[in-house]
């Protein structure tokens, strides 16, 4: 027969409070009751857990190792009905919140009123970083990750990926001629990403059918301050959807080299730290950018 925690919990009573009668009151149950379950799981384990004497109970050598472990499991026992419960109530606490800046603007910021009138008693903390930050050294709770993720003991969310796109705006379009193909470019100002070389990836093909590496004749360390270039005409920019949406519904930038366009995704995850059961306050604004960005009708949030 399998041993209970009703069984567990009765053994912990009665060392805990030195006595089956004081056990008993503590459980709220009949001396009578607590007895014949200490009985019970000395009959399973076919072994003596407690001397009694006249004075007091003593823990046999047997009855210290399972203390040790009954304890354990009460412990995580109780753990997990305090989380469950926590689902039901209002999170509450300080959350803090890392992205890269661009992300943050145009991914985050827009849904910052309806998760603060969703959550009220959550304090958020944005911060932005362009680089790659310790969630521990910072003080982070939970940091936006776009791009593929290395190795790491951080847990991931995915977030939906967002498309790349070669843009410009009218006006530069206009003064300087629309590039009907990739090696167009050449004769055009491209505005491109440093120090990261990576980042001036364009999803286009080269001559030799490898993805476009490019160099550009303007850089610059964050995405948005080539997205303000962008729109003020000084050049092509190959941008991420999520940033650049509105611009594109507004007119203000256009796809350039659409038909040639590769469709290549950025990977995009909410990254955080999980040695203890999740946070409800870290679990709800997850789940909350999850229901947000998810795609709808086959397009994601972004496109």
């Amino acid at each position: 027969m399998k041993i209970t925690l009703d069984e567990l919990q009765a053994f912990a009573a009665v060392v805990d409070s030195g006595s089956i009668t004081a056990a008993a009151q503590a459980l709220a149950q009949t001396v009578s009751a607590v007895s014949r379950t200490l009985n019970r799981l000395e009959s399973k384990l076919g072994t003596t857990l407690l001397r009694r004497t006249t004075r007091r109970l003593e823990l046999t050598e047997e009855g210290e190792a399972l203390l040790v472990r009954a304890r354990a499991i009460l412990a995580s026992v109780e753990d997990v009905e305090e989380q469950m419960a926590l689902r039901h109530q209002q999170p509450a606490g300080r959350l803090r919140v890392n992205a890269a800046s661009p992300f943050m603007l145009h991914a985050i910021v827009p849904l910052i009123g309806d998760f603060g009138r969703r959550y009220p008693q959550i304090e958020l903390e944005l911060n932005t970083n362009d680089q790659i930050i310790d969630l521990i050294e910072q003080r982070t709770d939970i940091a936006i990750r776009i791009g593929r993720l290395a190795d790491s003991t951080l847990h991931a969310r995915p977030l939906p990926s967002s498309r790349l796109r070669v843009l410009a705006s009218p006006a530069y379009l206009q003064a300087h001629g629309e590039p009907r193909s990739v090696a167009d470019l050449s004769a055009h100002r491209l505005l491109g990403f440093a120090p990261t070389a990576t980042l001036n990836r364009w999803p286009l093909r080269d001559a030799h059918g490898a993805e476009l590496d490019i160099a550009p004749q303007l850089h610059a360390s964050s995405g948005e301050t080539l997205r303000q270039l962008a729109l003020a005409g000084e050049g092509i920019v190959c941008l991420s959807d999520f940033m650049t949406r509105d611009d594109r519904r507004r007119g203000e930038l256009v796809q350039v080299l659409a038909g040639q366009t590769l469709d290549v995704r950025q990977p995009i995850n909410a990254v955080y730290y999980r040695n203890t059961p999740l946070a409800s306050r870290i679990a709800c604004f997850l789940d909350f950018l999850a229901e947000r960005l998810e795609p709808r009708n086959g397009t994601a949030a972004w496109e």
